[in-house]
């Protein structure tokens, strides 16, 4: 997968989990399994208001679900989108570690690369003969 390739469902989580609330979010609900806006928000550091919006950009990002039980909402992680991210992610890795490699192979050993190290003519210009000692 290229970076052309990529989702805006991917911006969506890349976006949402630049925020450490939200992230610390993720990891209470991956801890706990499913909760509530008022259980998540005792955990934190910020009111329950706070954790509702927070937890709306989560679920607009497809990271979590909620379900409504009774007078509650139950929030709970959806792995599938942070999963496809990571693994975008990882093709680009890949994608980046290939072009550094080449690149170093280059610098390493200029003779194997066209156009670069010593010895490369210009424009208008004629290559010398080699000179034999």
């Amino acid at each position: 997968m290229n970076a052309e390739e990529h989702t805006p469902g991917i911006d969506a989580v890349l976006a949402a989990l630049a925020d450490p609330t939200r992230r610390r979010l993720l990891d209470a609900l991956a801890e706990q399994g499913r909760a509530s806006a008022t259980t998540l928000a005792g955990g934190l550091p910020v009111s329950r208001q706070a954790v509702v919006k927070h937890l709306r950009v989560l679920v607009d990002a497809d990271l979590v679900a909620g379900e409504r039980a009774g007078r509650e909402v139950l929030y709970r992680v959806h792995p599938q989108p942070l999963d496809a991210s990571a693994r975008w992610m990882a093709n680009l890795a890949a994608a980046w570690d290939r072009r550094l490699t080449a690149l170093k192979r280059s610098a390493e050993d200029p003779a194997d690369s066209v156009g670069t190290g010593t010895g490369t003519v210009g424009a208008g210009e004629e290559a010398d003969e080699p000179e034999d000692d």
